[in-house]
Parts: C-alpha cells; structure tokens; sequence
C-alpha cells in the first residue's frame, strides 16, 4: 500500500483527551477532525468517548464520500483508547 495514495487517520492522545484527524499527505492539509473536547464525559470512561470520537469521525469522513484510510497510531500500542477509536471508525462504516 502507498501511503501517499490513502488518506491518513492520525490519532493523538493525552493524558485526558484524544483527538483524531483525516489528512491528506498528498495536499498536505487535514480534511476532517474531531476530538473529546466537544463529547461531554458523565459516567463514561476513556475508551467508550474514544470510541464516539471514532464514531463522529467516520460520520465526517462519510460526508466528505471518504471511505478507506490508512490508521496512523504513532507511537502509541494498538490497546486501550487507540483501539477503541480505531473500532468506532470501522463501526462508523470507514475501511482501515
């Protein structure tokens, strides 16, 4: 697979957020982003808003009549939150 065919999901997390974006390296410009800021964290733990970050981004994507990306997790383990995100995008209908 060539990178520079694909779009990219890049995912970034902290300590208590996680923010994810669809960019395309060919352009250099992110098309679609979302984050935990704007999901309001009652009960919720960090992988279930994770996972409806995940979920809100495939929706944008849809929108945008993107549907295969390539997942950039960085440096962080395909566990916990980064996985979680990465589910909700293929249950939000996008191809990884």
């Amino acid at each position: 697979i060539k990178l520079s065919e694909h779009l990219r999901v890049s995912v970034f997390r902290s300590l208590n957020q996680i923010y994810a974006q669809v960019i395309d390296d060919a352009k250099g410009t992110t098309l679609t982003s979302h984050s935990s800021l704007g999901i309001e964290k009652s009960q919720e733990g960090k992988q279930d808003v994770a996972h409806k970050v995940g979920l809100e981004l495939a929706k944008k994507a849809l929108g945008l009549g993107i549907k295969k990306v390539v997942f950039d997790r960085g440096s962080y383990l395909f566990h916990g939150r980064v996985k979680s995100l990465a589910q909700g995008l293929r249950e939000g209908g996008l191809e990884l």
